[in-house]
């Protein structure tokens, strides 16, 4: 894919809208800088002319006094627009690496499983923040080099047009070179930024795994992956960073090449008579002052190989879509919410297979394992369904369905006799809340860990909701209440607490339908003990559906389903299965867990 100047034109113009004003200053302080430029050798010219002609020593120090006045206000102006520019590319950036991270965040759960969190990172960060050095500097260097050039050109034409002629020629066959060798690192920096995503993912693998690596004694395979991406990254940089250097050698061809003519054609004009020694001067001045722009643009188009390498990266990534509709206009009824599931079949390797074709990452082609197979059931309002199942058997597949983290490929699934396809996705959560045997605890208070930034949910409940869940006595520990910062390892939560708080978080959301994923695996005896009073509360009035290996912790259920490799083992009212001595519950039961679940 070839990114062109108009795709990069465009790309600026979106983000600079928002900005006109500061826009506006920018253009008027870059101008006026470009002016005092073109005005300077004019004042340097005068000075020589004079001289020479013996002119007074009064006009001369009035001549030299312009000459730093104007360097200095030109000064100040190329600050200004410095400073104007790097603000307007700074807040652009931003804007863009938000939208990123938001689209990011709409994405399904099949792209997240292919993107490793490193390599999103380098992605949202490091291909963003190396876009907006070209943009503060594009923005500068570029478009005030181009208008330099421009400037220079009018000058010598009005100076004479012969010289402008040649001036004009110098310029348009230097531009046109280097726009020419532009695309040549495009590939190289490409390659390197992939390398790049591939390190820092791989840094968040490992960092993340660091307890089970440790124990494991596998720090020498770790070293061996992190020197093998080394080994690469290094040759990858060289191959970009040497075809940067060709650009090098061409400019400082065409730099010798400019002064030649310069100095040619001012020795010719002279020597016909035609212009001042001066004159001659300025024709060299300016022929040297345009090196700068020119040198600017090389610079500039190093930058823009990279950003270009970049921008590829982040329009490929904008490309991907969510594999998940936004649903329909159908509302979930409030209240305890039926579950039903219609010859329901889902695969991983389908909609990972299509996340991999999206950003480009070559899969082997295997036929899709199904991880469930033609699932129905029907789950009526305030009934508990306890699904059983070795590990494996799609458990947890089928609370992630009902969230609508993944669509099935096959089948219907309603809640409430609603169509959950046909239902706003961001109304889901609302309706269904889930608990997993992981917690994860984010960077903020405890508040926000709890209402997940509902400010609708009033302190008043928090406190019951955590006095009833036996929590009363940690908050009451902290520094600052429910205004305590917590993150993944913070305030000295155990894993039981950190499970209590995920039981709490639903207990605030009041859901329809709450689905428990091993959630009290966690937890030791003691405190398992103290939760099952308050999951009774939380299934009042609501539909439950437990998740679990052990026979224990489904003894509140109205209804089996049974799982075995992704198909329905057994289905049925648990009163009845028990009373079936040929089920394979019943037969589960005989194993001597049966005083236990009754």
């Amino acid at each position: 894919m070839k990114i062109g100047l108009e795709q990069f034109w465009n790309l600026l113009i979106d983000y600079l809208k928002p900005q006109k004003g500061r826009v506006a200053k920018f253009a008027i302080a870059l101008l006026a800088s470009i002016g005092l430029q073109l005005l300077n050798p004019q004042i340097l010219r005068n000075f020589i002319d004079t001289a020479v002609a013996g002119g007074s020593v009064q006009n001369l120090f009035s001549a030299a006094f312009l000459f730093i006045g104007v360097a200095l206000v030109m000064q100040l102006m190329s600050i200004v627009a410095t400073y104007y520019g790097e603000n307007v590319a700074w807040t652009a950036t931003n804007a863009l690496r938000a939208d990123l991270v938001e689209h990011c965040l709409k994405l399904d759960l099949s792209f997240h499983k292919v993107s490793t969190p490193g390599e999103l990172v380098e992605r949202v960060d490091g291909d963003i923040q190396n876009l907006s050095k070209f943009f503060s500097k594009f923005s500068v260097y570029i478009l005030g080099s181009l208008l330099l050039i421009l400037g220079v050109i009018v000058v010598m034409f009005a100076e004479d047009w012969r010289a402008g002629i040649t001036i004009s020629f110098f310029a348009l066959t230097a531009l046109s070179i280097l726009i020419r060798l532009r695309s040549i690192a495009v590939p190289h920096w490409g390659s390197y930024r992939q390398v790049n995503g591939e390190f820092f993912g791989f840094l968040g693998e490992q960092l993340t795994g660091i307890e089970d690596i440790r124990a494991n004694g596998a720090k020498t395979y770790v070293m061996h992956r992190f020197y093998k991406i080394l080994h690469r990254w290094l040759p990858t940089y060289h191959k970009a960073r040497f075809a940067d250097t060709i650009l090098w050698t061409t400019t400082n061809g065409i730099f010798t090449l400019g002064n030649v003519i310069a100095l040619a054609v001012a020795l010719y004009l002279w020597n016909q008579k035609a212009i001042t020694i001066g004159t001659a001067y300025i024709f060299f001045y300016y022929t040297t002052l345009l090196s700068e722009p020119i040198e600017q643009i090389r610079t500039q188009l190093e930058e823009l190989q990279q950003a270009e390498a970049s921008i590829y990266r982040i329009q490929d990534l904008f490309q991907v879509q969510s594999q998940l509709s936004a649903g329909g206009k159908e509302r979930l009824p409030h209240g305890a919410l039926s579950v039903t599931f219609e010859n329901v079949s889902f695969s991983y390797s389908d909609v990972q297979g299509q996340a991999s074709t999206s950003l480009r990452i070559k899969k082997q082609e295997t036929k899709p394992e199904l991880i469930l197979q033609d699932i129905s059931f029907h789950l009526p309002p305030n009934h508990v369904l306890g699904l059983l199942g070795r590990t494996g058997s799609g458990k947890s597949t089928l609370a992630r369905l009902l969230l609508r983290l993944y669509d099935a490929q096959s089948g219907t699934i309603c809640l409430g006799n609603v169509p959950i396809n046909q239902t706003p996705l961001t109304d889901l959560p609302k309706h269904v809340g889930l608990v997993t045997q992981n917690v994860q605890l984010f960077q903020t208070t405890v508040r926000n860990n709890l209402t997940f930034f509902n400010q609708n949910i009033s302190d008043e409940r928090i406190y019951q909701t955590l006095e009833m869940l036996g929590l009363s006595a940690w908050l009451h520990s902290l520094p600052k209440d429910l205004d305590t910062e917590l993150g993944p390892d913070s305030s000295g939560l155990s894993a039981g607490q950190a499970q209590l708080l995920a039981f709490a978080r639903v207990f605030l959301k009041d859901p329809g339908l709450v689905i428990l994923d091993e959630a009290s695996s966690r937890l030791d005896p003691t405190t398992e003990k103290l939760i099952e009073k308050a999951i009774d509360q939380l299934l009042i009035g609501r539909t439950g559906i437990i998740i679990a290996h052990r026979l224990a912790t489904v003894q509140r259920a109205n209804q089996i389903l049974i799982l075995d490799r992704g198909r329905v083992s057994e289905y049925g009212l648990r009163e009845e299965l028990i009373q079936n001595s040929n089920s394979h519950f019943a037969q589960l039961l005989k194993t001597g867990l049966a005083d236990l679940l009754v």
